[in-house]
């Protein structure tokens, strides 16, 4: 027997209510709220179970050091999750409380000034601290709302940065000159290991589990947190804080928790981040990091628990993968594809497309090497130093690019130039004109962009190049679902 159909929820219009239904994605969310709890929670299980195991199945320390910081930005990314995603605050300081947690614990358990508390007397003390702090940066502004909140918060973070850095010569009233508080742009170092029931955390093994942990109580207080009043008064609030307020809910007060739960998340991630690298340096708690915590929040979907580590752990795990440039490469056409699958229709304007970027690169080859030969003799990046001929799929590159001999391998990149403006050129033509001229100019752009990466961006898969795949893979995911992997759309009414 069919279900019954869904009425559309009271002061929602009906296309609105009824918009998950038409998508795979929106029916797949739908199906998983009506599964059971116990059948969730117990999927849930299994999945911290199994990554719970990772350990178990390698003793690479490179692998375990990715696992111990993916799950360190997990936590970030549910403490900002909160007042960005569940109460709609716009949180630009968030990454101070970060290292605020970090220093609090380097100061507290180093051989800075020779204190060396253990964690149950400094955690208790840096996350209060850090609850109070968050209250102190929202009373003054639990008034404003959008940038101008942003704005405030921004200038916090980048105080907190600033002192970070320049801490190392702070004139104190009762002494005579200079001390030295943070370390400076050196950071502090010598930073005690965890100390859990008498066991000594030494290993990026136990920092793995000791975070894991750490992700699954915090997802849980925050779960149920959401489930109570205060997390639907939250909600409320993001989604209409002028009707949040006209039926007397504490509109400030919702800020000033939001922003303090959010700050005690971050605090504590800070902690096992400074322990786990045995210091506490600046950089790691700078504006770059704010962003890549924004980015996996978004792309998880602001609101989401489960979105938001989905999205951290994506992230961070592709911000690694993409330092090795054979990974890059696969992982660079494989998104041009993806996004091509998602975006152009119908199929026979796709198919259209991929053969034409196809025809155009093996015409240009063929020209290039008719005239000019030595222009086609050149080999592939391997790494910044590693050149080879790329096995198959290294061959299908050399003979459809126009790759010039020893020209990267003496770091000569004129081409790269060239083809770099070229490229540019064409991608602001392409959002002026529309209709087939845009399709035919779609060809040569996928081609120009397959060569300016080849013939340079390769080879700094450590540098920025890694930030700007990652970039341009967000922004495809963003154009395809706006609401990240697991958000929901969210309906404006102007």
């Amino acid at each position: 027997m069919a279900d019954p159909p869904t009425r559309p929820q009271i002061g929602a219009d009906e296309w609105v209510a009824r918009s998950a239904e038409r998508s795979a994605a929106g029916r797949a969310r739908t199906w998983a709220e009506q599964t059971p709890a116990p059948i969730r929670y117990g999927a849930l299980a299994v999945v911290v179970t199994l990554i719970a195991l990772v350990p178990v199945m390698t003793s690479d320390e490179y692998i375990l050091r990715v696992g111990v910081v993916s799950l360190i930005y997990a936590l970030l990314a549910l403490g900002l999750n909160v007042s960005v995603g569940l109460a709609g605050l716009l949180d630009l300081g968030y990454v101070a409380f970060y290292g605020f947690g970090a220093y609090g614990y380097a100061l507290l358990s180093s051989s800075k000034f020779g204190v060396h508390w253990s964690l149950w007397e400094t955690l208790p003390l840096v996350l209060g601290t850090s609850i109070l702090v968050g209250f102190l940066l929202a009373l003054p502004s639990r008034r404003l709302v959008g940038d101008y909140l942003a704005i405030v918060t921004l200038f916090f973070g980048q105080i907190f940065y600033t002192i970070a850095v320049q801490g190392y010569r702070v004139p104190l009233i009762t002494f005579h000159g200079t001390h030295d508080i943070t370390g400076g742009p050196n950071g502090i170092a010598d930073v005690d290991d965890f100390r859990v029931f008498g066991h000594h955390l030494t290993t990026n093994r136990a920092y793995f589990w000791f975070s894991l942990i750490a992700v699954v109580v915090v997802f849980t207080a925050i779960h149920f947190l959401n489930e109570s009043r205060t997390g639907r008064a939250w909600r409320a609030h993001r989604d209409d804080p002028l009707a949040t307020e006209l039926m007397g809910m504490p509109i400030n007060w919702l800020k000033l928790l939001a922003i303090a739960v959010g700050a005690s998340v971050g605090a504590l991630a800070g902690t096992i981040n400074a322990a786990s690298l045995h210091g506490a340096f600046p950089d790691d708690y700078s504006t770059p990091v704010l962003i890549t915590i924004y980015a996996m929040v978004i792309l998880g979907g602001a609101g989401s628990l489960l979105g938001v580590v989905l999205g951290a752990l994506t992230v961070n795990i592709l911000l690694e993968v993409l330092r090795t440039p054979d990974h890059a490469r696969w992982i660079l056409y494989i998104a041009i594809v993806v996004a091509l699958l998602a975006k152009v229709r119908p199929w026979r304007k796709l198919a259209a497309v991929l053969a034409g970027t196809l025809a155009f690169g093996i015409a240009v080859h063929a020209i290039v090497a008719a005239a000019w030969p030595r222009g086609v003799h050149g080999l592939v990046s391997i790494s910044g130093t590693d050149f080879s001929n790329g096995g198959w799929f290294g061959w299908a590159l050399r003979h459809w690019l126009v790759l010039p001999a020893h020209t990267y391998e003496e770091g000569q990149y004129t081409w790269f130039n060239v083809a770099l403006v070229a490229l540019i050129g064409l991608v602001l033509v392409l959002t002026m004109v529309r209709g087939w001229v845009r399709w035919a100019l779609l060809v040569p752009t996928l081609w120009l962009a397959a060569l300016v990466w080849e013939t340079r961006l390769v080879e700094e898969g450590t540098g920025p190049t890694r930030f700007l795949l990652l970039g341009a893979i967000l922004v495809v995911l963003m154009a395809a679902r706006p609401q990240g992997f697991l958000g929901t759309h969210r309906v404006e009414i102007v």
